[in-house]
């Protein structure tokens, strides 16, 4: 592996931060969350940004299939709402990574996140006016994922150049841990909110946290293209390049595959609710459902928090391929479990699993890319990771209707578990990854 590109350009766009000298990590510290990336001014403006953001985020998750439901009383126009974000986002995200390749990161991520705030605050508008429009909040929600597709692939993109290599890892887990935390602490907040303050105040709430997001963004280094800018455009040229080069790069291919076989075939979230009715319904319906869709965040929180036992891992690829077939054993421990709260271990445990697994893909999608590439690397990562529990909803559904629920979550843990172990197998390239 070569990574002077990647560590040149690190040193490029951190010529304010100073170069911490590394301490010894003794007793609990050696356990506890890595935050060397901490200690660099641009990376912990960043990362300070989604803290108030990953929990506002989930305000207006929550807030518009809410409002949604109460103007139709139809949990079909929910979901289709889903889909009506999903496919700007998908289109978005793709287009995104070519344009991050392309411009200065920092302006696209200004722009975009200046879009996002002013969708959150139509939101709050079309809310105390009394719209009660589906296809206003359908145009709304498509308008701000397409927003969301163009900034996530440069967020992503950015992280390289303002740590190095080595901390790749621990930055990742910073960034996932927060955003894990988000999906705990975001619906909570919610629902708690919503008899308080109002549905719509909800929105108003995402929009200054935006605000927060904007202001530490526009502190960040510039982050233009490395090389020859000029001579980049963002079209389908472009991100069929991506494409590509992807191809050609079997450890970025395997990181991709790694996440699709974990997601379609191990992700059993399309069916909490059988089995909470089924299954656990002597704990009474609503907390098993609860705990159930708690249970992986929960546990990526908590792998995230310890951070430290596995952030400084050289063999990355071990480590992705580890990280899934832990996943596989564990959704297939979730199967078997007929105790509630056995069921909660083992998801915990898959979500230490997908926290481990999420930092080495990521640190990888990274390290191995060179600058010009990581923007469109980026932009398929967030297909991907959209994409995948989608899909997985579709196929454990279809399968739970056909074998009944336990069997299809046990089935897709272990053939998470063969493909993955197979795929490693007859393909060196991911095994042999390291920095």
């Amino acid at each position: 592996m070569d990574t002077s590109e990647s560590t040149d350009g690190s040193r490029a766009a951190r010529s304010d931060t100073p170069e911490p000298e590394p301490e010894p990590r003794r007793g609990w510290r050696r356990w506890a969350m890595d935050t060397r990336p901490l200690r660099r001014p641009a990376y912990r403006r960043l990362w300070s940004s989604t803290i108030v953001t990953a929990v506002g985020s989930q305000l207006t998750a929550v807030a518009v299939p809410k409002q949604i439901y109460d103007i139709t009383h139809s949990s079909a126009w929910v979901g289709y709402a889903g889909l009506a974000g999903l496919l700007p986002m998908v289109v978005f995200a793709l287009w995104g990574g070519a344009v991050a390749d392309t411009v200065d990161r920092r302006k696209l991520l200004l722009v975009t996140n200046i879009g996002i705030a002013v969708t959150s605050l139509l939101f709050w508008v079309q809310a105390v006016t009394g719209t009660d429009s589906v296809v206003v909040l359908m145009v709304l929600l498509a308008v701000q994922q397409a927003f969301f597709g163009l900034n996530a692939p440069a967020r992503n993109a950015s992280i390289a150049r303002l740590v190095p290599a080595e901390e790749l890892p621990a930055a990742n887990a910073l960034g996932s841990t927060v955003m894990q935390t988000g999906l705990v602490a975001g619906p909570l907040l919610a629902g708690a909110l919503i008899p308080v303050v109002g549905l719509a105040e909800l929105y108003l709430l995402d929009a200054v946290a935006l605000c927060v997001t904007v202001w530490a963004v526009a502190r960040l280094p510039a982050l233009p293209p490395l090389g020859k800018p000029s001579a980049r455009r963002a079209g389908l040229r472009e991100i069929a390049a991506g494409f590509r080069y992807m191809s050609l790069h079997k450890v970025l291919l395997l990181s991709f595959l790694a996440d699709i076989v974990a997601m379609v075939f191990g992700m059993p979230r399309a069916l909490f609710p059988q089995l909470a009715a089924e299954t656990y319904a002597s704990y009474g319906e609503g907390l098993a459902l609860g705990v159930l869709f708690a249970g992986i965040p929960v546990g990526a929180v908590i792998g995230g928090l310890l951070s430290g036992t596995f952030s400084r891992a050289r063999r990355h690829g071990w480590m992705v391929i580890g990280a899934v077939v832990g996943w596989g054993i564990a959704v297939a421990g979730f199967g078997l479990s007929r105790n509630l709260w056995v069921a909660l271990a083992f998801l915990a445990a898959a979500g230490v699993a997908d926290m481990i697994s999420m930092v080495f893909r990521g640190a990888i999608l990274l390290s191995a890319a060179t600058d010009e590439m990581r923007g469109r690397m980026q932009g398929v990562f967030t297909v991907v990771v959209a994409g995948g529990p989608r899909l997985a909803d579709v196929l454990h559904g279809t399968a739970g209707a056909a074998f009944g629920p336990r069997a299809a979550v046990v089935g897709g843990g272990l053939l998470v578990v063969a493909v993955m172990l197979g795929l490693a197998a007859a393909v060196p390239a991911l095994r042999r990854y390291r920095i």
